[in-house]
């Protein structure tokens, strides 16, 4: 609704001495006698008016603009004019209402699609004409024309901001949006992180989503070969300050990138422990450049997602997988993983079994069940969701031959006989059903909850793209994002206080060795096996549920080599010992898990000193790893009691003292002697666990953690 004062002035003010009309299309020049005006230069007047003044055409139209925001409208320039025609010797201007005119008819073209987007023109009269004039040498702008006749509803003064005439992203704001976009964060988190550093209310920016999104496509707007050159610029910058960094890339006939493949150190590292099982996810694309987009992820003993590598590829054929695989292995020192998880795609399935023969190729089972509605909701209709339900009790059975007779039943229940689909997946079934592959580590990434993290993972930097050449250091920085979020997390879980729910030695064992991820799923285990009953039968133990008088599991083991082994196979999938093997092992009075059963990968990985000594010859950042891994280990067992506490802060504060006294400039033997007496001090200070409450710790943490981020400070400066 328009406001009292624009109803007041909904009239048309005209110079009498033009005598021309109200139509837009109108060329007279004619201006007012000089006389009949009122001196207005740069006025602060609210409402324009024949007469009033302007040192410039910008100033006239600025002003204009000002009184269309608080009216509900906004304008545009309509028309120059000048004595010696249109453009030239500029002497007259047109603003309009943005809603003025009628948009073209455009020319319709069989071969090119047409994009029928409703237009807000409807002809409105609005307008104020301004011309040119010049006394005792000085020029000016005076309006000579001026109409405020809308023919179609005024916006409210909460609405009239999201018009695009007053929706502008400043420099300093497309600053801010390009680092957003750099960090892999999406538009709309880059939205309230700016809202929050601005402090306005949510949809209050000068600017919208779409603007934003607006922005970062203008800068991909670029020469394809310009933006490969960059790439390939960017990655030898990177290489250049950081010699760990790998990369490959091949160029095609014309001398174009073609493929590209890179890794950082960090993920080389990572993969040393973490790489026996990945997923390779090549269902995403560079929207902007359509090109493929392959990325390595696997997951750390905390169960959390860590980044191993990228690839970009032109094509999507056994040629360029081939090559891909190639590369990545070649950054891993030759070292094949155990297993892959991947797309269902049969290039890249031949392509693996060329480049990693030894390696179990298996399908995603969330990337297949995300297909499911596009291929049977229409298909079963109002039954889509019972048909559900028996695919993942199929899927999760244990035994092949059930699997394969629950199948057939299956398919004849819902009548899928002739369903392609229902034929491919069961012809692809060794590659996707858990009965056949529980013989194989997984590390977990089968579960709908790692697949969903692991999705969010990658999701991470691929919402906010922004330049080609970027995008190696767009990757870098979310993984660097996520590997302090890692951090975090790991030093959550370990000051968490575990609870012990059996009291069996084994439990306490194992709480010690396993992360606390790990050590959950083992403790859920530990708390089933006791539901359970063991038979010795000759040379095997026969393990059920106490419930139950038929079946069971097969568990053979030997006390004297170590070895325990049971015929549903969960600890060479996951890594984790099953119930039953627990429950053998329990009636075996056994206190101790195996070694051999407690896996490195899901480990609390710390590095003892003697190994610190001799890391002379490694490099700086390895050691600045260690030196964190070993603080964290500090706060992990200093939480554990007050005593602990009240003896690292005092140790600490002593050690901070001696690594002071050591100028900066030292290196070689000073540098491992700084880290040698951290690391005497985290591995040989803290004594045992004496009674208190570990929860009520953790606030305390605080100060220390601050007195620890210190000592680790001067050690990296080292």
């Amino acid at each position: 609704m328009m406001s009292e004062e624009t109803e007041n002035i909904m009239v048309v003010y005209d110079d009498h001495s033009e005598q021309r009309s109200l139509s837009l299309d109108d060329t007279s020049s004619t201006e007012e006698s000089p006389d009949e005006t009122r001196h207005s230069l740069e006025s602060n007047d609210v409402i324009p008016y024949i007469g009033q003044r302007f040192t410039t055409h910008d100033a006239a139209y600025d002003f204009y603009s000002e009184f269309a925001k608080r009216n509900g409208f906004s304008i545009r320039r309509h028309r120059t004019e000048g004595k010696d025609g249109v453009g030239k010797g500029l002497t007259r201007r047109y603003f309009v209402c943005h809603r003025a005119g009628n948009t073209p008819v455009k020319a319709m073209t069989e071969n090119k699609p047409q994009r029928n987007r409703k237009s807000s023109r409807c002809n409105c009269q609005a307008y104020m004409r301004i011309s040119k004039t010049t006394e005792m040498g000085a020029a000016e702008w005076r309006v000579t024309g001026f109409g405020n006749n809308h023919n179609h509803e005024l916006l409210e003064a909460n609405q009239v901001r999201f018009l695009p005439a007053y929706r502008t992203i400043s420099d300093t704001d497309k600053s801010r949006i390009l680092m957003f976009a750099k960090t892999g964060i999406s538009v709309q988190q880059m939205m309230r992180l700016m809202e929050l550093e601005k402090c306005v209310e949510p949809g209050y920016l000068p600017f919208t989503e779409k603007d934003v999104r607006n922005l970062l496509q203008s800068f991909r707007k670029v020469d394809p070969e310009d933006e490969s050159i960059d790439l390939l610029r960017m990655c030898r910058n990177i290489k250049d300050k950081d010699p760990n960094f790998q990369f490959q890339y091949t160029l095609d006939l014309n001398n174009r990138l073609e493929n590209i493949a890179w890794s950082y150190a960090s993920s080389i590292r990572s993969y040393e422990v973490f790489g026996d099982a990945l997923v390779f996810d090549t269902t995403r694309r560079l929207t902007a450049f359509d090109m493929p987009l392959g990325i390595w992820v696997g997951m750390n003993n905390y169960g959390m997602p860590c980044f191993f590598g990228c690839v970009l590829l032109r094509e999507e054929n056994l040629r360029s997988f081939s090559w891909a695989l190639k590369a990545f292995t070649g950054f891993m020192n030759g070292k094949a993983p155990q297993t892959i998880l991947t797309d269902q795609n049969m290039c890249l399935k031949e392509a693996i079994s060329i480049e990693m023969p030894t390696t179990k190729h298996a399908l995603c089972i969330w990337l297949i069940v995300a297909k499911f509605p596009s291929w049977f909701n229409a298909v079963l209709g109002e039954r889509y969701n019972e048909w559900k339900v028996e695919f993942y009790r199929l899927f999760n059975m244990e035994s092949i031959e059930e699997f394969e007779l629950g199948w057939r039943d299956m398919v004849t229940s819902f009548g899928l006989h002739t369903n392609r689909h229902i034929a491919s997946l069961f012809a692809l079934r060794s590659l996707w059903a858990l009965p056949y592959l529980r013989s194989y580590f997984f590390a977990g990434m089968t579960t709908a909850g790692h697949a969903k993290s692991i999705n969010a993972f990658i999701q991470r930097f691929l919402s906010a793209q922004t330049r080609l050449s970027h995008f190696v250091e767009q990757v870098a920085t979310a993984v660097d994002f996520k590997d302090q979020a890692g951090e975090q997390q790991t030093m959550q879980q370990n000051i968490q206080n575990i609870c012990l729910k059996t009291g069996a030695p084994m439990e306490s064992h194992a709480a010690i060795i396993l992360t606390p991820f790990a050590f959950s799923k083992l403790q859920e285990q530990l708390v089933l096996a006791a539901h359970y009953a063991s038979f010795q039968m000759d040379e095997v133990f026969l393990v059920r549920h106490h419930t139950k008088l038929e079946g069971g599991r097969s568990v053979y083991w030997s006390p004297q080599e170590g070895i325990i082994n049971c015929s549903c196979h969960q600890f060479e999938f996951s890594g984790i010992l099953c119930r039953h093997a627990l429950r053998v092992l329990s009636t075996g009075n056994c206190f101790q898990i195996p070694e051999r059963y407690l896996p490195l990968r899901w480990r609390r990985i710390s590095t003892p000193s003697a190994k610190l000594l001799h890391t002379s010859s490694s490099d700086h950042a390895e050691r600045v790893q260690l030196l964190q891994n070993m603080v964290s280990t500090l706060i992990t067992e200093s939480a554990k009691s007050k005593d602990r506490l009240n003896i690292a802060t005092d140790q600490v504060s002593i050690l901070l003292s001696r690594i002071k006294e050591h100028p900066v400039s030292s290196s070689g033997m000073r540098e491992i002697q700084v880290e040698a007496v951290a690391s005497e001090f985290l591995y040989r200070r803290i004594p045992n666990p004496s009674s208190g409450d570990p929860a009520s710790l953790l606030h305390h943490t605080t100060p220390f953690w601050c007195v620890v981020r210190l000592v680790c400070a001067k050690c990296i400066l080292r």
